[in-house]
């Protein structure tokens, strides 16, 4: 089903760390330097004992095949958790299955177990069912929302005609194939059977059948046939065009507004739909004579020129003549390939998609882009004021990081991603500016915190990776966003690690060899998108779209609009993540494949969330930019606020070196800046840093000067005020990017201000090295060193020299956060019912009990948060146990919670579990969990203690006449939600009868 944006369907959902109220949401749906070739088929370890695994064949490092007490695996109809072929055939390609892709619901089905969700290739929607394949062209959007709040465009799925087999009836629809952007549906009843090849940027859709004739029929009006000549059918439903060619010497028959054709014997033929304004009849000819030449392959190739800082990418349509010898076809042609095409020139006639105009190449087998890349940095350089006012100030925000320079604000992967990446950037421009005990407390924590990822082991948090053979999948727990049911996310959390372990590379190197956590880094590169075609253990570029040019987030993709991205900015993340690793650790092939994503997915941020040439978004959309890009179209909109900040700022976030893409076009900046003014009818008052750092990419000096306005802010939960200012006033020093010179060297940009230009170039090896610019211009750059050119002399970095970073105690420059006191004198609820018998199961009960037996089947609703109270029972609906008596059994507590939002989006239900453990009213044990976000469909959903603990205070020993209370409230969101009572929710207490 399509969500419904303002609510939408939360991409999947349950945001799992507690957040304060600004927290995004991440992914959205229902959202080899030190390459170890044989890590993972080298066999690995699980935890045993409750203890640490031991060290395993990735170095120092380890991860587990045994699936950790309590955490959950992908999950779908039937037994598709263990078996990911189940919709699969027997002679389609072995290895992992492709996950997050346009067509995933086809493969991994969950809301349909039949057969799938709308499938938007491009210009041609399909859907599948029991008699066949639905086609869609829709050359028109439909327009939501209003001029402030959530609004969208969508190219709905709006069925035009429907193509099978004579009296097919298949009772599943199954993967035959899948290629680079194609796949190939089965269907079978026994009797007949069906394939039909579909991809990107095919008008044509191919068919092969067995058992009866082909049919089409008009989905809700008959065809209207202008032209039946022999083999070829010419008709039309409202104003689309189809063709379907049969083979040579068969006839399509016409009878009641249903096309049919034995085929002349042959079982194949194709149905192609015509671009708009096209002559038709011509046209159709014209296609004719590529209908037979089926798509059977579909492949691209990339290369990076570093003398030149160009990426080439080759798209190629391997075809299988049917009949003749014709080996080509017709391509269709999104606006970031053809804005960038060499060679080739399109037809006139284009189609409509909710990317933009397609633009058509007839009788081709492939075509070529060619795009600049333009550099990342590590960071911003320290070029302003070294040593006046700003650096005072710019000293004091790094010295009051020295403590805690992470900020974690949750064990899963998500959050400890968000921290270290935040304690990145602290290490970074400390780093520059000489503050070594700042940097190596941000660099300290870094190892700290991977080493205890990269080794599987079990403790309080449970922190560790696991790889599920059936799903060729590595799934960090605890995860978050549904990173595990629904393998939600995973390069934009993982690129967080990546890229701080390419900064922590650059001081240890010992720490990314082979022999320590290099391999580790690797198989999470490999996983979120591997980089290596024959690696049959993870798929080729999970996340990332080859055709479409961009990541998707949702692993399944079980949405009527497709499937969706929100933050573009976390994909570009683990692309300069993998450019950085690759150049820190010396492997160009990890380095040149972060660049082609890097270079290639930039241009589609261009085109699909900002439109920076105003061509592709409806006119009447009347936004700068959407905050979600989906299958059939876009929406100003996010998972988890309809704050027009976090609409804009969830593409801006984090702000790294690799993030200076946004100034590509520094015109749109402002442009994007003033949109956001209108929406949110006044200046930012909430992730203000996020937002001045992308306005920085365009106008620095205006940035600089709202920083300065409102220095007291809140910093978004990513971000430190170290770094704002640091990239702001740097950048309002450098100017803009300047994107019409690049250099030889991946490390180095061209900034320019007042049309003096300024040439910065990163050395992070031991080796002093010269960097040549396109425009003749070359600058040294000292081992370890930042340097730049002109007006800046200044140059800082100590990034080499096998500087060892070791583990230990914090530094103390600053206080560290307190904990929060564990609360005393609680008064209890009176329960209604008296106190039951101790049983380990407690049940939700109706009036506020907590009893040991079922009660009859309900609901109560909890009230909306309006507001956020994440970590804080605000209108909770509360149930109460007393005189309990147990023996604690040294377990966690458990919990299975029924929860329904209905329709509504950005809700995030949270719970909280106190224990007194003796009845005196002084409660010893708090557990707070992590909120669970709930999805936009109808249905009952399961929030359960595997998001995570928040926090927890007190200890917990034996109860003896005790009480224990459970809280569930609304941490944010707008809407009330059903919490299931009765026999539909309980919480199972470490507790036996004494």
């Amino acid at each position: 089903m399509a969500p419904t944006l303002r609510g939408h369907a939360p991409d999947p959902g349950p945001a799992p760390i507690p957040a304060p109220s600004s927290l995004p949401r991440r992914s959205r749906s229902r959202v080899i330097a030190v390459a170890m070739a044989g890590c993972l088929a080298a066999g690995v370890l699980g935890v045993v004992g409750g203890g640490v695994a031991a060290a395993g064949p990735v170095g120092a490092g380890s991860y587990t095949e045994t699936l950790p007490a309590g955490r959950l695996l992908p999950k779908g109809c039937g037994d598709i958790a263990t078996n990911p072929r189940l919709f699969v055939t027997p002679d389609a390609p072995q290895g992992a299955v492709p996950t997050n892709d346009w067509w995933s619901s086809l493969l991994w089905k969950r809301n349909d177990c039949a057969y799938s969700e709308p499938l938007h290739a491009h210009p041609v929607s399909y859907d599948t069912f029991n008699n066949g394949i639905g086609l869609s062209y829709t050359n028109t959007a439909r327009i939501t929302g209003g001029a402030t709040g959530v609004s969208e465009f969508k190219f709905d799925y709006t069925e035009d005609i429907r193509v099978g087999v004579t009296g097919m009836s298949a009772p599943v629809v199954k993967v035959a194939d899948w290629t680079d952007w194609t796949v190939t549906p089965f269907w079978s009843d026994g009797q007949r059977t069906m394939k039909a090849t579909i991809g990107h940027g095919m008008p044509f859709s191919h068919y092969q059948i067995t058992g009866g004739n082909a049919r089409i029929t008009g989905s809700t009006v008959a065809p209207t046939v202008w032209s039946n000549s022999g083999s070829t059918i010419g008709f039309s439903i409202g104003t689309d065009n189809y063709v379907a060619y049969a083979p040579t010497g068969a006839a399509w028959n016409v009878s009641g507004g249903v096309i049919t054709s034995d085929l002349g014997g042959r079982g194949y033929f194709s149905v192609a739909v015509l671009p708009d304004g096209a002559d038709r009849q011509e046209l159709a000819a014209e296609y004719g004579r590529y209908a037979h030449a089926h798509v059977t392959d579909t492949r691209m190739a990339y290369s990076f020129d570093e003398s030149t800082s160009t990426v080439r990418t080759t798209y190629e349509f391997v075809t299988t003549p049917r009949e003749g010898t014709e080996t080509r076809t017709v391509a269709s042609l999104y606006p970031h390939q053809w804005r960038n095409m060499v060679g080739g020139t399109p037809i006139a006639q284009t189609y409509a998609s909710a990317r933009g105009r397609m633009k058509n190449l007839v009788g081709t087998a492939s075509f070529t882009t060619r795009m600049a890349f333009h550099g990342v940095l590590p960071e911003v350089p320290a070029v302003a004021d070294s040593s006046g006012a700003d650096r005072t100030t710019i000293t004091n925000y790094l010295n009051a990081e020295l403590a805690d320079p992470a900020k974690f604000l949750g064990p899963d992967t998500y959050w400890t991603g968000k921290g270290l990446g935040r304690a990145a950037r602290i290490a970074e421009i400390a780093d520059q500016l000489d503050m070594t005990d700042v940097r190596d407390s941000a660099l300290r924590v870094i190892k700290e915190r991977l080493i205890d990822w990269f080794t599987a082991s079990s403790g309080e948090t449970g922190q560790l990776f696991y790889y599920d053979r059936n799903w060729g999948t590595l799934i960090g727990y605890p995860a978050s966003y549904l990173s595990d049911e629904d393998l939600n996310d995973h390069h934009f959390h993982y690129g967080y690690f990546i890229a701080a372990a390419a900064t922590l590379a650059k001081f240890d190197p010992e720490f990314a060899s082979d022999s320590q956590y290099g391999g580790m880094v690797d198989v999470l590169i490999r996983d979120a998108n591997s980089y290596d075609r024959q690696d049959e253990r993870f798929p080729y570029l999970r996340d990332y779209d080859i055709y479409a040019g961009h990541d998707w987030a949702s692993g399944l993709a079980p949405f009527g609009s497709g499937n969706n991205q929100e933050s573009s900015s976390e994909g570009m993340n683990f692309a300069n993540g993998l450019i950085q690793w690759g150049q820190a650790t010396n492997n160009k092939a990890i380095r040149d494949a972060g660049i082609f994503i890097y270079t290639t997915q930039a241009q589609a941020i261009a085109e699909y969330w900002f439109d920076v040439h105003d061509e592709n978004f409806p006119a009447e959309f009347g936004r700068e930019s959407v905050g979600m890009v989906w299958g059939d179209g876009g929406a100003y909109a996010t998972w988890f606020s309809a704050d027009p900040e976090m609409i804009q700022g969830i593409n801006m976030l984090p702000v790294t070196g690799g993030h200076l893409y946004f100034g590509d076009h520094p015109e749109y900046v402002t442009a994007n800046y003033e949109d956001l003014l209108r929406n949110n009818f006044g200046k930012p008052t909430v992730w203000q840093d996020i937002i001045w750092n992308f306005l920085a990419a365009g106008d620095g000096e205006r940035a600089l000067r709202e920083f300065r306005a409102n220095p007291t802010f809140t910093s978004e939960e990513g971000e430190s005020k170290a770094h704002t200012f640091h990239w702001i006033r740097n950048l309002a020093a450098l100017g803009n990017t300047d994107n019409t010179v690049t250099a030889n060297h991946p490390l180095a940009r061209v900034f320019t201000k007042d049309g003096a230009r300024t040439y910065v170039a990163s050395n992070i090896t031991a080796e002093a090295l010269t960097v040549t610019f396109s425009d003749g211009t070359t600058l040294d750059v000292p081992a370890g060193k930042t340097a730049t050119s002109g007006a800046f002399t200044w140059s800082g970095g100590n990034a080499t020299g096998g500087k060892v970073v070791t583990p230990g105690p914090t530094p103390t420059g600053t206080p560290t956060p307190t904990a929060t006191p564990t609360p005393t004198a609680t008064p209890t609820p009176t329960p209604t019912e008296p106190p039951n018998p101790m049983s380990p199961t407690q049940y939700l009960l109706a009036g506020g009990a907590l009893g040991g037996a079922a009660g009859t089947g309900g609901s109560v609703s909890v009230a909306a948060a309006n507001g956020n109270h994440d970590g804080t029972p605000t209108n909770a609906q509360v149930f109460t146990a007393t005189g309990l008596t147990g023996t604690y059994t040294g377990q966690a507590t458990t919990f299975d919670l029924s929860v329904d939002s209905g329709t509504s989006i950005g809700n995030g239900v949270q719970a909280r579990v106190s224990y007194d453990l003796t009845g005196d009213g002084v409660v010893d044990r708090v557990e707070t969990y992590a909120y669970f976000a709930t999805d936009p469909l109808v249905g009952w959903e399961h929030y359960r203690q595997t998001q995570g603990l928040r926090s927890s205070t007190g200890t917990l020993g034996d109860l003896a006449g005790g009480t224990v209370k459970v809280e569930v409230w609304n941490a944010i969101g707008n809407t009330d939600t059903s919490l299931g009572i009765g026999d539909r929710s309980t919480v199972t207490l470490p507790f036996t009868a004494s």
